[in-house]
């Protein structure tokens, strides 16, 4: 009788789970996230090479108009590969395990992700609108940690580790001007794909 009952209620609970946060993320969405942003960073390093800047070792950059133009549709890119790879492998995962999408928990999880993302979206372009360009690769992962943090509640709570992350890692290169590229690969790129890696073995 008392395993029935520990039955029913880890049923219980697992409907409960269901109907209060988003449970179809992938791990597979934060790796190949991951690997977008690696790959678009190491493009962007290439890109300073070719425009005659040693980022390592230059610490008087001169960003001209089309390399920042240059350099956001590059983020832009980077953006709709990492929500392709994330939506493709979340409808994947739903449908291999019935699971529901669109429900109040996604809405609520989408809602409190986004806010801090525009906000950050919005403080990053006043930062290049008034070239402080050493602040937008440590903004952007500060407001990604923060967004990744509120929308914790509704999803797997094992992102707020990436979210924590992603917010140390951009305080930190706050002191570490001109380095942001570097802090910004390992950020959304390594942290990426480690992540993923372990909610993919965890929740596969």
């Amino acid at each position: 009788m008392n395993q029935q009952h520990q039955e029913d209620l880890a049923h219980i609970r697992s409907m409960m789970e269901r109907s209060s946060r988003f449970i179809s993320l992938s791990g597979l969405s934060g790796v190949f996230a991951g690997l977008s942003a690696l790959i678009g960073g190491l493009y962007v390093y290439e890109l300073f090479k070719s425009n005659g800047m040693d980022y390592l070792n230059d610490d008087h950059r001169l960003y001209s108009t089309n390399l920042v133009s240059e350099l956001f549709w590059i983020a832009i890119i980077i953006l709709i590969c990492a929500f392709t790879f994330g939506t493709f492998f979340t409808i994947r995962k739903s449908r291999k395990y019935n699971l529901p999408i669109w429900t109040s928990a996604t809405k609520k999880m989408l809602f409190n992700l986004s806010v801090p993302l525009l906000a950050g979206g919005i403080f990053c372009l006043a930062l290049v609108y008034h070239g402080y360009f050493g602040l937008v690769a440590p903004s952007t992962l500060i407001f990604y940690g923060l967004a990744v943090i509120n929308a914790e509640k509704y999803t797997f709570s094992d992102v707020k580790y990436l979210g924590f992350s992603e917010l140390i890692l951009g305080c930190i290169s706050l002191f570490y001007i001109g380095y942001g590229l570097l802090f910004w690969i390992f950020g959304f790129g390594i942290l990426h794909i480690l992540y993923g890696l372990v909610m993919f073995k965890k929740y596969k």
